[in-house]
């Protein structure tokens, strides 16, 4: 029973000393969930479950090899022009085609505002001279 408990103390150990190591050896900016000195406490008071939740929650994530060979990095974004787009809708500022839509349509808006005014004054026209014809 004894070599029993001897050998969870040094799994136990060998394991607090290889998330300690892992935890103090990332880069500050891609621990993820908490700040590095609350990794360390939780790694070194509450063992091994400190331990087990830094490999499994805090660890940074590792980098993904893309279907076009480059590797990406959780957090490291995409390039406007290479974002995926696999069938999810595209908001109307970003679809160049709806913007280029859109200005043929400012243009035909233009033309049937200037026909409106040319209308209105028209018939502004018309009034004036109907008021100030005396034939009436």
């Amino acid at each position: 029973m004894f070599r029993l408990y001897s050998l969870f103390v040094l799994l136990d150990l060998a394991l607090l000393v290889i998330a300690l190591i892992d935890c103090l050896s990332a880069d500050e900016h891609a621990i993820r969930a908490l700040p590095r000195v609350a990794w360390v406490f939780l790694i070194l008071l509450f063992s091994p479950i400190g331990a087990i939740a830094w490999f499994v929650a805090g660890r940074p994530a590792r980098a993904v090899r893309m279907s076009n060979g480059e590797m990406w990095r959780p957090g490291a974004g995409f390039p406007e022009d290479q974002r995926p787009r696999r069938g999810q809708p595209v908001a109307p500022d970003d679809d160049p085609e709806f913007l280029r839509d859109l200005a043929g349509s400012l243009k035909d808006d233009e033309q049937l505002m200037k026909k409106w005014e040319a209308d209105l004054k028209r018939r502004e026209e018309e009034l004036r001279k109907r008021e100030s014809d005396p034939t009436d």
